[in-house]
């Protein structure tokens, strides 16, 4: 399970701004947003770089 829900609602960032700065699309962004996938650890830690937290943060 990943927290990239809780912490965009925390900082008030869209799905689809993350999806573009990832260079994925929004379905992906949304799969890993609803738990459906989980993202690879690389995908993970740019996830974490970009929203600025710690990456064990998004980690549950």
């Amino acid at each position: 399970m990943n927290r990239i829900k809780e912490v965009l609602e925390e900082k008030g960032i869209k799905q689809i701004w993350l999806a573009d700065k990832l260079g994925k699309s929004f379905n992906t962004v949304n799969s890993y947003v609803q738990n459906r996938q989980q993202p690879r650890l690389e995908v993970l830690d740019q996830i974490a770089k970009i929203l600025d937290v710690n990456l064990k943060d998004l980690i549950v």
